[in-house]
């Protein structure tokens, strides 16, 4: 139990159905989703919708998706890839005929298909009640009237602002500068495109004058997208993948994510006993930073597109080779190590979990990348495009080499874990390259110092990036000091580390237990 006379937030305790995500008017259009007959996926489609218009530097219908569904009366897991493909006229080689060395995140041939709106309408035809017409009628009423800017979607135009350009401007700026706390946010623009795919499906944003205002402005700024790479997008259900830490299964979706990276993590940090460390000391905490460096390393070298990859994702994340990695880490030394995570740990993803009361679990990510994506916007509906193409490379026979038709290594990852063959968990964790690192310092927190899953998310947080180790203020100054004296680098974050969400499913005493990060405005709501 949480100490009442400090600040904090207490889990949230409920029978029948729960939501968590980052946007409090979010996970109230979830709840009045399930209350209006819907199910899980429906309240987690309807949610991360309106996720795009309040926190719009993390996501919008210009983004890509990931989703794990857990249906009811099954303990089988059923994963989703919405991500988009790079348009087919894009190539490596005319990039660095260009004089690039890596791609570049604000120029428009950083911008993938985006596949969200194909991943919400499939999962609402496969799996939903409802039907995607009245899952999207929240944000067009939203997006005609205007929602109220919260503090953390204030803090984030703040710093998205600089970066924006032409369409962007015009659509996401308030007379050309960044909304407040407070502030009303309409977009039109939005409305009528969300309108069109309730009466006409996906293929209203896939086909017709959406996808020819996508295009259009894309090709103006220089891309190589067609009308043909929007038709052709399609969202496609995957296996999961697992792996065990401390007697409970990891679930994590396959490339062209990186949850492998997590599931490796895990097993790596499997090999040594947490518990006898401090939750928040340093050596628990070096030996999470050694870990990591081994997990990104092999995840740079080795993950990709699933059609590109040569080494087989059963070899990636066998217990083997956690073991032998877990052998080259010292206990008391940092090691040199010469890759960093691609991308930067920005925050710019929102996650949503949903259990309804017929313990139908969703766990689903939606993201446009780097704050406010490639900081472009279409001209006429003003859709925000990602800036997933920044995560490929342009090394020359890289399995995550930039090619037409072919999808990038993606950060955001949705996350499940299992106990004694039955998900108990829906969580995520949001923050760029970090997400990995994060699912594992969630479940652990859990699973080693038994934490609840407030306690677990509110718990400061670390992260190495461009050799330094960032550590929020949460950390006493004496794990600086010994962090440094074993040969790591440190600095403070100048902004918090991601954000999370996680429900647990106490399925002896038929309780829900919801948690969201403070990082974030959102909240845990549900009846």
């Amino acid at each position: 139990m949480r100490d009442f006379q400090l600040p904090g937030r207490s889990p949230l305790y409920v029978s029948n159905a729960i939501c968590a995500t980052s946007h409090p008017v979010a996970a109230k259009v979830a709840i009045d989703t399930l209350e209006a007959g819907g199910n899980a996926v429906d309240a987690a489609i309807a949610g991360a919708v309106l996720l795009g218009l309040g926190e719009p530097a993390m996501t919008g219908i210009g983004g890509d998706m990931f989703a794990l569904v857990k249906p009811a009366g099954s303990e089988t897991v059923i994963g989703m890839n919405a991500s988009g493909r790079a348009p087919k006229g894009v190539s490596a080689e005319a990039l660095r005929a260009r004089g690039w060395s890596a791609m570049d995140p604000e120029d428009a041939n950083s911008v993938v298909v985006p596949g969200a709106v194909r991943g919400f309408e499939r999962l609402a035809a496969d799996h939903g009640k409802l039907g995607l017409d009245r899952l999207l009628a929240p944000t067009i009423r939203y997006a005609e009237e205007g929602l109220r800017v919260v503090p953390r979607a204030a803090f984030d135009w703040g710093r998205g602002e600089p970066r924006m350009r032409g369409a962007m401007r015009r659509h996401y700026l308030n007379g050309d500068k960044a909304l407040k706390e407070g502030d009303l946010f309409r977009h039109p623009g939005q409305a009528e495109v969300l309108r069109r795919i309730a009466k006409d499906g996906a293929k209203a944003f896939y086909e017709g004058e959406v996808a020819e205002d996508m295009v259009s402005s894309l090709q103006a700024l220089g891309a190589a997208h067609a009308l043909e790479d929007f038709a052709a997008c399609e969202a496609v259900y995957v296996d999961p993948i697992s792996g065990g830490y401390r007697g409970a299964e990891l679930v994590e979706l396959p490339p062209n994510g990186h949850g492998a990276t997590a599931i490796l993590m895990a097993q790596i940090l499997g090999q040594f006993d947490l518990t006898a460390l401090d939750p928040l000391g340093a050596d628990r905490a070096h030996l999470e930073i050694e870990a990591a460096k081994l997990a990104y390393a092999a995840r740079d070298q080795a993950i990709a597109d699933p059609d590109y990859m040569t080494m087989r994702i059963e070899d990636f994340i066998a217990p083997k080779l956690a073991k032998e990695m877990a052998g080259r880490i010292d206990r008391t030394r940092a090691m040199d190590w010469p890759t960093d995570p691609i991308g930067h740990p920005h925050k710019d993803t929102i996650y949503i979990t949903v259990v309804d009361r017929d313990r139908m679990a969703v766990s689903l990510i939606y993201s446009v990348y780097h704050d406010f994506g490639s900081c472009l916007a279409s001209e006429k509906f003003g859709i925000n495009f990602n800036n997933r193409a920044a995560g490929f490379n342009l090394t020359p026979g890289h399995p995550n080499e930039i090619a037409g038709g072919k999808r990038p290594l993606h950060t955001i990852i949705p996350g499940m874990l299992k106990q004694d063959g039955r998900v108990v968990m829906p969580f995520g964790v949001m923050g760029g390259a970090y997400q990995p690192h994060g699912h594992v310092r969630l479940i652990s927190n859990i699973l080693d110092y038994g934490m609840d899953v407030q306690a677990a998310q509110d718990a400061p947080r670390l992260f190495r990036q461009d050799g330094v180790v960032g550590i929020e203020r949460g950390y006493a100054r004496e794990v600086w000091t010994a962090l440094e004296a074993m040969g790591h680098r440190t600095g403070p974050r100048e902004v918090a580390i991601g954000g999370s969400q996680a429900i647990w499913i106490d399925h002896e005493r038929g309780l829900l237990i919801g948690g969201t990060d403070p990082r974030k405005d959102g909240m845990a709501h549900g009846y």
